[in-house]
């Protein structure tokens, strides 16, 4: 079994040119032969429409020896009315056809109805012996006869015959080299072509966890291995800063949940070296405990966003979660204002909705002064969520890096206002999952503003295409 692609290119291009050669082999041969036999025809019809003319003219006396005709043929010879020979190029009992009044048998030869001539290629008369082309011409017998002469020419077909074999021969000793050297061809392209996915393949293989900074060779160009080369560099990458990525968070949760572990156990290690521990050792201790529960809660939830399946869809009112969001905190930091006029429908899952709602709600709260605002709206398709405070802001080189895990802008990291780092980078992934975005716009009159956007749903229709 042919297994690789340039034997399967040799093996097309070998299989396509025998192919080319046989019905271009059996065209010439068969154009060969028809024109040969029609030559050879030709030549014949002429020596017996020559005597023809002879016997019209009276210049052919009966039982006269008719002299050799020029282009080959081998024989002519004149017939009466009753089949006997009357002229001949030799002596028809001396022939090697036949002897006898009616030798050689042309098999009953004559012109057809309204023709003064006819052709025809008789089959050998024996094993050995090789074939003939016949012509008959009818001419006017001598003065007095009423019934008109048949001139008969004959011409061996042995130069055809051989001519032909020796064409056939010749294409058949010249097909195998073509054959060869098409099949060569294919596998010299077929290397020269596939030499860039060789040092791809080979530089692919080099690739390790230790070594995602590798790049597969790009051969320049439009083609399609061009193509594939940049899509491989692509894909790593992406697998490159996938694994930055990983790195890093492995390294900042790593240091998230250190140190509340560490003040966790000093703090017990302190009321355990007391005979009667006091109760703020124990709360502070506690309040570390359930700071590790959110990192450890907010972490399994990014993992599940990372790897899990798409969320489930079904009809939700943003304005409505907007809603609900404040009425589940009765005492803000903050005023907390909601600016919802009319039903937002988008689709999604309205419990990781919430979750990124609240998210955005709990960092502005952190940070305002004295009031949030959300505002929930559709424009131009999309549904809307627009959580503004009247904080510090964010200054603008930091927009898009304040989505990232552990990040933080202020400089004690927040743990004094309780956030694990996670919340903005929880939220964006939500938003993703659900075909949206989450970003950080310029506020028209200071402080932060967030605006999560998803594709709107018409009312009672189905939801807008994702872009």
């Amino acid at each position: 079994m042919v297994r690789t692609v340039r034997a399967r290119a040799a093996a097309a291009a070998a299989l396509a040119m025998a192919a080319v050669l046989a019905t271009g082999g059996l065209w010439l041969y068969t154009l060969l032969r028809a024109n040969l036999l029609e030559n050879t025809t030709g030549r014949t019809e002429l020596a017996a429409r020559k005597v023809a003319a002879q016997l019209d003219a009276r210049t052919l006396q009966p039982g006269g020896r008719l002299p050799v005709p020029e282009g080959g043929v081998d024989l002519v010879l004149v017939r009466d009315a009753q089949g006997r020979t009357v002229n001949s190029t030799a002596d028809p009992a001396g022939t090697s056809t036949g002897t006898g009044k009616d030798s050689p048998d042309f098999g009953g030869l004559r012109p057809g109805a309204g023709t003064d001539s006819r052709s025809t290629v008789l089959p050998p008369e024996r094993p050995g012996a090789e074939r003939r082309v016949v012509v008959v011409v009818q001419a006017p017998g001598p003065p007095g006869a009423h019934d008109p002469h048949l001139v008969y020419a004959m011409t061996v077909l042995g130069d055809v015959d051989d001519a032909t074999s020796a064409a056939a021969v010749g294409l058949l000793a010249g097909s195998p080299p073509l054959i060869a050297f098409a099949a060569g061809l294919a596998w010299w392209v077929a290397g020269h072509a596939l030499r860039p996915v060789t040092a791809i393949r080979t530089e692919l293989a080099a690739v390790t966890a230790s070594e995602l900074d590798r790049r597969v060779p790009d051969p320049g160009g439009a083609d399609e291995i061009a193509q594939l080369a940049r899509t491989v560099n692509n894909t790593l990458d992406r697998l490159e800063r996938s694994d930055a990525r990983q790195r890093q968070f492995t390294a900042d949760a790593s240091h998230e949940l250190r140190n509340p572990l560490a003040a966790v156990r000093s703090r017990l290690e302190v009321a355990l070296a007391m005979d009667r521990p006091d109760r703020e050792s124990v709360a502070a201790a506690l309040a570390d405990t359930e700071r590790l529960q959110r990192i450890a809660a907010d972490l399994l939830l990014l993992a599940r966003l990372d790897g899990g399946p798409a969320p489930r869809t079904e009809p939700v009112d943003l304005a409505l979660l907007a809603a609900e969001d404040a009425a589940r905190r009765p005492n803000p930091r903050a005023r907390l204002r909601l600016d919802a006029r009319a039903p937002v429908p988008a689709a999604g899952d309205p419990a990781r909705l919430e979750r990124a709602l609240a998210n955005l709600v709990d960092n502005a709260l952190r940070y305002a002064r004295a009031e949030v605002v959300v505002r929930a709206a559709q424009e131009d398709g999309w549904a809307l969520l627009e959580v503004t405070d009247d904080g510090p802001g964010i200054p603008e080189a930091d927009r898009d890096r304040v989505f990232e895990r552990f990040v933080r802008l202020d400089a004690d990291r927040g743990r004094a206002s309780g956030g694990t780092g996670l919340g903005l980078a929880i939220a964006r992934e939500i938003a993703r999952a659900h075909g949206g975005d989450v970003r950080a716009p310029a506020a028209p009159s200071g402080g932060a503003q967030l605006l999560l956007r998803l594709p709107g749903r018409p009312p009672g229709g189905t939801a807008a295409p994702r872009v």
